[in-house]
């Protein structure tokens, strides 16, 4: 382990107080506040290596298990199940205390070079307040997933400092275009790493509304990438795992919700920090936002334009990421710029070791 992996006792003394803390009745924690650390990127994932194979959020199935597994090794990798990765606790992949168990397994044990989540579901916000950040930190590695993901992502950058993925989840429809952008992120350190949108979702965006890309507001924009799955953001607001997108670039997606609720959460977002304040806004493809066929309600274009369009940042909708087949990964913390002119994404460090 390089020096800038290990833990400071100074900062283990703050993790501790923190986990000590988190087991206190809500009403009788300590206001919380952002840890000041550096950030740590895990080390890169080479052909050969295990991934393990984890369901944090909902359950899974036997089916999609296996359709995982053989993703896994078609891909060039070698499968762990998690030891709780069969479990059901009503709609969830096990019980709390289950789902957390295999994520600390997974990141202590040596053998793990990276964790990819069999899907998202819901529940992950349940295990935010018990996650052990010391030992994440101190095992850093490879976090992939998306949607109530997002719950993982934002907790483990703001008390863990480590970049962690917003991708496809194990489970994820086969693309090249998504594979080709994941594996260079999590395997290829480029100091520059442009990443443009999908030619398929672009097609498609010239008669699938949630496609196009629009543009509210251009220019570039640079800073670190946070973000997610907008209702997880939301919910995440205000509590000691809220995003702090000041200064950031903010990408949130969404799918199957309807147009107020969208606005509903963009609101929050506003109210609790300021889009404003944000570098800049990143939207990605929001499949079946729009309202029901006897609804009089807005559509999702005209939802988005009223957050977007009063903005003086770059703020742009229909980028490739999301609950979609061709989508990219997002490291989370890793400074990039979004140019909306040429429609690009472009990492401006690497996000692996």
């Amino acid at each position: 382990m390089s020096s800038s992996e290990k833990i400071s006792r100074r900062a283990f003394a703050a993790l501790a107080a923190a986990a000590a803390a988190s087991m206190l009745p809500a009403q009788a924690r300590p206001a919380s506040r952002t840890m000041k650390r550096s950030l740590i990127k895990p080390p890169r994932l080479h052909f050969g290596d295990t991934i393990a194979l984890v369901a944090p959020g909902g359950r899974t199935n036997d089916a999609a298990i296996e359709k995982a597994v053989a993703k896994i090794e078609q891909l060039g990798f070698k499968v762990r199940q998690g030891a709780n990765l069969r479990a059901v606790h009503g709609n969830y992949g096990g019980s709390v205390q289950q789902r957390r168990d295999d994520l600390h397994a997974m990141f202590r044990d040596p053998e793990i070079k990276a964790i990819w989540c069999i899907r998202g579901g819901s529940g992950c916000i349940s295990l935010l307040a018990s996650l052990d950040y010391a030992l994440i930190r101190a095992h850093p590695k490879i976090l992939l997933g998306y949607s109530d993901i997002s719950a993982l992502h934002l907790a483990i950058y703001r008390h863990a400092g480590l970049v962690t993925f917003h991708g496809p989840v194990a489970s994820s429809s086969d693309s090249d275009y998504a594979n080709l952008h994941m594996l260079a992120v999590l395997m290829d350190p480029q100091p520059v790493y442009t990443i443009a949108m999908a030619l398929e979702n672009k097609v498609r965006g010239q008669t699938e509304p949630p496609y196009a890309i629009r543009t509210a507001t251009h220019g570039v924009a640079t800073g670190p990438l946070i973000g997610g799955n907008l209702s997880m953001v939301s919910a995440l607001a205000g509590t000691p795992y809220a995003a702090d997108f000041r200064k950031a670039i903010l990408f949130i997606e969404e799918v199957n919700e309807e147009p107020y609720r969208i606005d509903r959460w963009m609101t929050q977002l506003d109210l609790a920090l300021g889009l404003r304040r944000a570098a800049g806004v990143m939207i990605g493809i929001c499949e079946n936002c729009g309202p029901k066929d006897d609804d009089m309600a807005l559509t999702l274009d005209q939802t988005l334009d009223q957050h977007l369009l009063p903005l003086a940042i770059p703020a742009v909708s229909g980028y490739s990421f999301g609950h979609i087949r061709n989508q990219f990964t997002l490291p989370v913390g890793i400074m990039a710029r979004l140019d909306t002119h040429s429609q690009t994404l472009t990492l401006l460090e690497p996000a692996v070791s």
